[in-house]
């Protein structure tokens, strides 16, 4: 079984966060993460409709803490709630893509421009040790682990730019963009080349080189929207 994103995160030998922390999450939480965790990987497909009874036989809970994840969700634009017809899962768009790439290009620059300023020691060994989980690039990989990898890459750099505002909106526009990965997935495969270029980025913040990491970062986000746009359009890549 590879690891997942959070278990990366969270794993000791990497200096997670919530290994620190033995508290259980809130209910809510618990079924926040769960829901959006189904949502990004398309397991709840876009445009289907959410019932919220299912959902509480599964998490085995009641309706407040899966109307609170709900809500929620509904703020970073995964579920749509619709007076008197319910809550769906959020389409997928042509124009959504690039319009989230607009935003992530210039956004993920300047995380990564911070990051360099303002990033510890600590928070670089933490993603070498992300990165010392790609394989090789003469083995194939398995996707789920390259998703892990990535994502946990960009969640990194998120904290180590160290800016609250910047980090919870990139959050927010990296899960879409991660649905958008899962939505294609059978098409683009896992780009494990492209993930790869996450080591070439933390050389340069280890560098302390601001200009290099942002413009290997965009690079980075830009090859993933041509990927994911050709394969939207059904056209090659």
């Amino acid at each position: 079984m590879f690891p997942t994103s959070l278990e990366l995160l969270d794993d000791p030998a990497t200096n997670g966060t919530r290994a620190l922390n033995d508290r259980p999450l809130p209910l809510s939480q618990q079924a926040y993460e769960h829901i959006r965790r189904k949502i990004i990987s398309t397991e709840l497909a876009p445009g289907s409709i959410i019932d919220e009874v299912t959902l509480q036989a599964d998490l085995d809970m009641g309706r407040t803490p899966i109307r609170e994840a709900l809500q929620r969700l509904s703020l970073e634009k995964l579920v749509t709630i619709l007076p008197r017809r319910g809550m769906f899962v959020t389409e997928i768009g042509i124009t959504d893509l690039q319009r989230l790439f607009e935003v992530r290009y210039e956004l993920e620059g300047m995380a990564a421009r911070l990051a360099a300023q303002r990033g510890t020691p600590a928070q670089f060994d933490r993603m070498d040790a992300i990165l010392s989980h790609l394989p090789p690039s003469d083995q194939p990989a398995d996707a789920e682990l390259l998703i892990a990898i990535d994502e946990a890459s960009h969640h990194l750099i998120y904290e180590a730019a160290d800016n609250k505002f910047l980090r919870d909106t990139l959050t927010t526009l990296y899960a879409q963009s991660l649905r958008l990965w899962y939505f294609t997935l059978s098409k683009i495969g896992t780009l494990q080349e492209t993930v790869a270029e996450h080591q070439l980025i933390l050389d340069a913040l280890k560098a302390r080189d601001g200009d290099e990491a942002s413009r290997l970062i965009r690079d980075h986000v830009q090859t993933f929207h041509q990927k994911k746009q050709a394969a939207m359009l059904g056209v090659d890549g």
